[in-house]
């Protein structure tokens, strides 16, 4: 089953602009298992759907919870969620897909969660307190008023390695993170997920700290597709089919290819679930999405057609990826 429908049990003000959202099965069924780093599609009304991450303990399958923040250049989902979802609503939403998750067996673990983005990080915490896993979790927030589960996050399980810091705080309880990151070893994992100036922060200082690129993981709950004055138009050709789709300036491969009755799975349209990703036989791709490593991009072999474009006239891609 890739959707179903849910029935909202429970909604709670968790923060300044932050609701959680309590999602159980209609027929007290259990619900698709889900680990930690783990998200789901809501798919709303007239929306394109979105990715809201479970930040309810792993191997509960008797609920989903999710926390949503009202952002004031909504497309319309966190605005929706906010101020027309009733308890008792139904939702419908896909099973739960995982591009984040914890790697088994790390020395240690570090989790940098900055604003909403402590929803999978705080998922994380959970599968790794019960494993009796090496780890620290650091959560950053403008103030105390707008960090959601503070008070969870603060129980005696997690004492002593979950860390809050303010930016309206006092400076001793500031983030110092190229202190936290210095003295990288072999099997040390950093999982940073918020918004894109605290992950660029966080993902530059490990790389200067000397961390290497495959034990740095990053989560983005946005992305901009972004578009050039230079930017030219180009073709697609299907290697499976031999089709060839025109690509027009200022139009996405994943729209023209969609408009040419090409089915391309995908999700965000944003470049950071990785659900369109295509192969690439020949050409060269203009990358643009925030999903692929620095060495997935450098093999110019994988190509998010949802915001990335061509250095070439034409890609070859596969549609069986």
């Amino acid at each position: 089953m890739s959707s179903f429908l849910v029935k909202v049990a429970a909604i709670r003000n968790e923060a300044e602009g932050i609701a959680s959202y309590e999602l159980v099965s209609l027929d007290d069924h259990p619900l698709p298992h889900f680990e930690a780093g783990a998200h789901i599609d809501v798919f709303l009304p007239g929306l394109p759907a979105k990715q809201y991450s479970l930040c309810s303990r792993p191997g509960r399958t008797d609920r989903y919870r999710i926390a949503v923040l009202k952002e004031p250049d909504s497309r319309g989902g966190s605005r929706h969620m906010h101020e027309k979802l009733s308890t008792g609503d139904t939702l419908t939403i896909g099973t739960p897909k995982n591009h984040f998750s914890l790697v088994p067996g790390a020395r240690r673990s570090l989790l940098l969660a900055g604003g909403i983005g402590v929803t999978p990080l705080l998922a994380m915490a959970e599968t790794l307190t019960a494993q009796g896993a090496e780890f620290e979790m650091h959560y950053c927030a403008r103030s105390r008023h707008r960090m959601a589960f503070a008070e969870e996050l603060s129980e005696h399980r997690f004492r002593g390695r979950v860390h809050l810091h303010l930016d309206d705080g006092p400076d001793d309880q500031k983030l110092a993170l190229p202190v936290l990151l210095a003295g990288y070893s072999d099997g040390d994992h950093v999982y940073i997920c918020g918004p894109t100036g605290f992950l660029d922060w966080a993902r530059e200082t490990a790389r200067q700290a000397g961390w290497p690129e495959e034990a740095v993981h990053t989560e983005y709950f946005s992305g901009t597709v972004e578009q050039l004055e230079t930017d030219t138009g180009f073709e697609i050709e299907i290697q499976e089919t031999g089709q060839v789709v025109q690509v027009e300036k200022g139009q996405t491969a994943l729209t023209a290819l969609l408009e040419a009755g090409i089915d391309v799975p995908n999700s965000c349209t944003e470049g950071i679930c990785g659900m369109c990703m295509t192969q690439v036989m020949d050409g060269t791709p203009d990358h643009r999405d925030q999903f692929l490593t620095t060495s997935e991009r450098e093999g110019n072999d994988i190509f998010m057609p949802c915001c990335s474009r061509a250095k070439t006239h034409r890609l070859l891609i596969s549609n069986d990826y």
